[in-house]
């Protein structure tokens, strides 16, 4: 149903080129790595959607603080008007956090700690983070969905802090998107059903949870078949565990046809990512894959696709 797009963190960028370079890496990444075409690609092969990662820096654009670079926001706001051209619905993913609520590059921390939700000041923070994007956006026919917040690590985030987090940023998105879907991420480590009371009493609400068969010891010597039967079995049966006709929408926001098998042929690939498109195909609100546009091969689904081992 979904595909995921991969936007680049500028705070890499700064401290691996030095902050002389960085505005000029940054711009020529914007204008060369997701273009128009992309969307046009999307469309064309049959996907719907376009789930979007953005950094809470974004939404202080043109004069991000230091160390981020300016001019990210003017790129969002030509992924919605081609989003709005190819009738593509997008899902704006805040992916970053202030302080980092994971401890991972991908949130843009800067030394591995969490420091997302550890003051009321990064909770306030990024309330009006969402509520500037909503608030932006909210005319634009293609915005369908917010995501609160990508993938918070229960090792450093609480459920009480990310509950009181979820009741403000919820109450922000309705502020100005009434009917927009508002998607709360699961946390790293935690359980899915925990966020079921968090959901209560909201409407058009959706829990995300994201499926890999890596970043485990248990994947480290299955074999294709062993991979296969684990999507089929394991990852059907979580899915379903959630996904009820009374609770909230469930929605697989990422996975990827990539593991730990060696010498893989194409067709093992196909019949990984067969499994995984009929397993995840059962979610009430769909999926999305990480991401559209990867250096490696098989984290690109625009590869995957054009090369013929993901067939939609």
């Amino acid at each position: 149903m979904t595909i995921a797009q991969r936007l680049q963190g500028e705070y890499q960028v700064t401290h691996a080129y030095g902050p002389s370079k960085a505005p000029q890496i940054m711009r020529d990444h914007w204008n060369t790595f997701i273009v128009e075409n992309d969307f046009s690609f999307i469309a064309t092969s049959g996907l719907n959607a376009v789930r979007i990662p953005v950094g809470w820096w974004t939404a202080s654009d043109p004069t991000p603080p230091k160390p981020y670079v300016g001019g990210s926001l003017q790129y969002l706001d030509k992924a919605f008007l081609w989003a709005q051209k190819y009738k593509l619905k997008v899902i704006l993913d805040l992916h970053a956090a202030p302080g980092s609520q994971n401890g991972f590059e991908h949130s843009s921390s800067r030394d591995g700690f969490i420091e997302w939700g550890q003051t009321e000041e990064t909770i306030q923070e990024t309330v009006r983070v969402i509520e500037f994007f909503t608030a932006r956006y909210s005319n634009n026919p293609s915005l369908f969905a917010v995501e609160l917040i990508n993938e918070p690590n229960a090792i450093g985030v609480s459920l009480n802090v990310l509950t009181k987090y979820y009741e403000a940023g919820y109450k922000a998105v309705r502020k100005y998107a009434p009917n927009a879907f508002v998607i709360l991420s699961n946390r790293l480590s935690g359980d899915s059903k925990e966020l079921f009371p968090v959901a209560s009493g909201m409407t058009n609400v959706v829990i995300d949870v994201h499926y890999y068969n890596l970043f485990s010891d248990i994947f480290d010597d299955m074999t294709v078949q062993q991979n296969i039967d684990f999507i089929k079995t394991n990852r059907s049966n979580e899915l379903q565990a959630i996904t009820t006709s009374t609770g909230p929408l469930t929605f697989v926001g990422e996975w990827v046809s990539e593991w730990q098998v060696r010498g893989a042929t194409k067709e093992d690939y196909q019949r990984f990512s067969k499994a995984q498109l009929e397993v995840y195909g059962g979610a009430s609100f769909g999926w999305a894959y990480w991401s559209l546009k990867n250096v490696n091969n098989h984290w690109s689904m625009d590869w995957m696709i054009k090369n013929g081992y993901i067939n939609l």
